[in-house]
């Protein structure tokens, strides 16, 4: 699944064609996706202009001068292609703007379109809840420390929670608790105030190396350029079962299952 470094990367490829542009033509190929379209997405669109793109944990943000934002999510195989050469079968949005084409593909369809006026978008299901994003201000040691205090799960499975912080996934906990050597099945509220002022820069910096590689391609993903993001070459540990740890550990990567979902550390130098 697309996470928020494969979502920045797509935004910022999609603005570098669509902000500013007037939408002159939207064709939906299907009624639905994961969830039906918006009833009127062609009507409330057509003839707007973007006046700005941006993203909300894992979520794509299209803004318009009719204070309405398109938000996009990828789901598991969703992406944008920009001026394909034809129209594929999975393209199910097609935008024509500014003199290009962007065509929303998903063969799996678990991507979804909504409408939602901007100045409610904070209180927007999906985004009432959320905690701070992680590249944000918000994001410091003493919210996680507030955030945890007490808590009796692991942190690798807190740090999933979007109530917690917004927009982290898998392949980045697992790297960012990595860099700050804390072992993911340590209680979340028995991880000492250092152990934080480590893993915020270190989800920070993970995060963002990500973002300058272009993303981790994985399984379907490609950005919107159609080129395949690298930072997968650099996983310290995600994906790495029985491997050796990065010198100077002599440590071995394992995998363990929490709560249904890969867990990659390495029991030597995480604590």
């Amino acid at each position: 699944m697309p996470e928020l470094p494969e979502v920045e990367t797509t935004v910022r490829g999609l603005a570098r064609y669509l902000d500013g542009a007037r939408i002159e033509r939207i064709v939906l190929n299907r009624p639905d996706m994961r969830f039906p379209f918006p009833e009127g997405l062609v009507q409330a669109l057509t003839g707007a202009r973007v006046t700005g793109l941006g993203r909300r944990a894992k979520y794509g943000l299209v803004h318009t001068d009719r204070d309405i934002t398109m938000v996009f999510h990828l789901g598991m195989s969703g992406r944008w292609r920009i001026d394909p050469a034809d129209q594929a079968k999975h393209d199910h949005l097609v935008i024509d703007a500014g003199g290009h084409r962007f065509a929303l593909h998903d063969p799996r369809r678990f991507g979804f379109v909504d409408l939602v006026d901007t100045a409610e978008l904070d209180t927007w299901p999906a985004f009432a809840a959320m905690g701070p994003e992680p590249l944000g201000p918000g994001l410091t040691p003493e919210h996680l420390r507030a955030a945890l205090k007490g808590r009796k799960p692991a942190i690798k499975l807190l740090l999933l929670d979007q109530r917690i912080v917004a927009g982290l996934g898998n392949i980045y906990v697992c790297e960012a608790l990595f860099r700050a050597r804390i072992d993911p099945r340590k209680p979340a509220g028995k991880v000492s105030r250092p152990a934080l002022q480590r893993l915020v820069p270190a989800i920070r910096a993970v995060l963002e190396q990500s973002i300058g590689d272009g993303g981790s391609s994985l399984r379907d993903y490609a950005r919107p350029d159609g080129e395949l993001g690298y930072f997968a070459s650099r996983f310290d540990v995600y994906d790495r079962e029985g491997e050796p740890c990065r010198p100077p550990c002599t440590g071995t990567v394992r995998r363990i299952v929490q709560s249904g979902r890969g867990t990659w550390f390495c029991p030597k130098c995480q604590k």
